[in-house]
């Protein structure tokens, strides 16, 4: 496949080193800051990017950029009908305008909190472990993150989507609650805490607490590669999925539709 980047930071850099080694050319990157981006466009120029995109042959584009430019970039590239792959997170309460700009313009794509293969696996044992738990009202839920302190967003993408996750499967649990709490919690809220520091690419723990005993099931990311081989293989499925009739334009999927 002919793949466009946008996006060209860590993981930029890393999707194309996994794309060329399956064989995939890296047509263009392109990056408001990046200086060895092969396109630089001034930050929010919505108008460049589209015109960049539009004069190449691409089969379809993987977004990984920054939480602050993610929206404007799927409003610029969601509209020309090539697949897209966008993993950057922070923008979960824009997922209906983003459906209905599909839904109007025919544009297909893909997105996850995370892409990894390993992930994507702990969130269906996450879900089978909170319905185990459910009916032992004993037992309490909470969910623990760390991310490097380059993460812009907080608590990460993956952290909420176990959170939806388990109260999905878990209908005790009702309320996520982000900030430190003041006063003593609901049994009905989940709280979901965060941690930054350092360089380490990610921890996720799911706590299951009793007086008698706590279970903890973690996913412990060694580096960002799991991640951008994930985002690889996400684009490749769209793009079979729509030749074999599986996916549609005018629809926006997630990594469950994939795993």
């Amino acid at each position: 496949m002919n793949i466009i980047l946008v996006g060209y930071g860590k993981m930029g850099h890393l999707i194309q080193t996994i794309a060329e080694k399956k064989g995939h050319n890296i047509i263009a990157s392109i990056d408001a800051f990046a200086d060895d981006a092969s396109v630089k466009i001034a930050a929010g120029d919505r108008n460049a990017l589209i015109h960049v995109a539009k004069s190449l042959s691409a089969d379809g584009i993987i977004e990984f950029s920054h939480p602050q430019a993610v929206l404007g970039n799927i409003n610029a590239l969601l509209p020309l009908g090539i697949p897209l792959v966008v993993g950057t997170t922070g923008w979960n309460n824009s997922i209906a305008d983003i459906q209905q700009l599909a839904e109007k313009t025919g544009g297909i794509m893909l997105y996850s909190s995370n892409f990894s293969i390993g992930v994507n696996m702990f969130f269906k044992i996450v879900e089978e472990a909170a319905k185990l738990f459910q009916p032992f009202s004993e037992y309490d839920t909470a969910v623990w993150e760390m991310h490097h302190n380059q993460k812009a967003d907080s608590p990460s993408g993956t952290a909420l989507e176990i959170a939806h996750r388990i109260m999905k499967n878990n209908q005790t649990k009702t309320e996520i609650v982000k900030d430190a709490f003041c006063e003593q919690p609901l049994p009905s809220q989940l709280h979901v805490s965060s941690t930054r520091c350092g360089t380490t690419p990610g921890t996720h723990t799911v706590f299951f607490d009793s007086g008698a005993d706590t279970i903890e099931l973690t996913h412990r990311a060694r580096n960002r590669e799991g991640f951008a081989q994930g985002a690889v293989f996400a684009l490749e499925k769209l793009v079979s999925g729509m030749q074999n009739g599986t996916f549609k334009r005018g629809h926006i999927y997630t990594s469950a539709d994939i795993f």
